[in-house]
């Protein structure tokens, strides 16, 4: 953690719907005036796309199964760990971006599937805003989770996990849903090991439920809507936390446990704008104090 150059870091598998929160926070940020230097997880994966497709090859022809872009050898977690401790002390890190199609290929002057170089990014910011797989990882010597001052949780219930990216990967990437559901299998392994252990490492977490039947993901011809939903929100420290007044300023909200309160899934963002736009702006308050 860091009093001068804070960490921000949004933590979920693919299809768990942090581009959804992302934008919320990319929203606070441009209404209090907060430059964000914003580090993706997908720049910190090991391979390009061919590259994963052959290793990936490689490791099924030896019996291992389960590789895939969670597990931790398919990620390069010790430059992500020096990124946001480069931050934490100077205000800037090195940083890259993945070309995923097209449009971003354009953009970047780099073929889809590639790596621009690496970079120093963070010059002017106030924070670091990171998104991605693995911001909240402890581990084998990597503890990327003592960096940043305030982790985010995105976790759906797997069901509705599973309807996401089913519905992602098909209509947007042109997967097979046969396809799909190959790589959730092949991801399970890291899933239980690398990406659920990092909730507990979390300050707060959304889990989204979905109040209609998702009992078989693989055959769900819709996702639930967000009006179709609840919505769980976790404080893992709820000192400080004024569970009255968000209580009285989202329409049919409760509080579950001492530290939770459920909330209508359609009301996710302004929760989140009452929730998070104080904790922002004391992170701020503090870091200005601070430089």
């Amino acid at each position: 953690m860091s009093v001068k150059y804070p960490i921000i870091s949004v933590v979920g598998s693919s299809g768990a719907g942090t581009s959804t929160v992302k934008f919320t926070f990319d929203q606070i940020f441009r209404r209090e005036g907060i430059v964000a230097a914003t580090v993706e997880g997908d720049a910190y994966h090991r391979y390009n796309r061919a590259d994963m497709k052959a290793e990936m090859a490689r490791r099924r022809d030896i019996g291992d199964q389960t590789f895939s872009h969670f597990s931790i050898d398919a990620n390069l977690l010790a430059e992500l760990e020096s990124s946001m401790k480069s931050y934490s002390e100077t205000g800037r890190c090195m940083s890259r971006t993945y070309v995923h199609d097209a449009r971003e290929a354009e953009a970047h002057g780099v073929a889809p599937g590639h790596f621009t170089d690496w970079r120093e990014i963070g010059e002017g910011s106030n924070l670091l805003f990171y998104e991605g797989l693995h911001g909240a990882l402890k581990s084998d010597g990597i503890d990327i989770a003592g960096y940043p001052d305030l982790k985010i949780g995105v976790v759906p219930v797997i069901n509705l996990e599973w309807i996401q990216k089913i519905h992602r990967d098909s209509s947007s990437r042109g997967y097979s849903a046969e396809a799909v559901t190959d790589t959730i299998l092949r991801r399970m392994h890291a899933y239980v090991h690398v990406i659920t252990p990092q909730f507990t490492q979390t300050d707060i977490n959304f889990q989204r439920v979905p109040i209609v039947d998702t009992s078989n993901p693989f055959i769900a011809r819709w996702i639930p809507t967000a009006g179709e939903s609840l919505v769980v929100i976790r404080f893992r420290n709820p000192r400080g936390i004024d569970f009255p007044y968000l209580v009285s300023m989202i329409q049919n909200s409760w509080m579950s446990r001492a530290n939770s309160i459920v909330i209508p899934g359609d009301k996710l963002d302004i929760a989140m704008q009452l929730i998070l736009t104080p904790m922002i702006l004391r992170l701020r308050e503090r870091s200005d104090r601070a430089r």
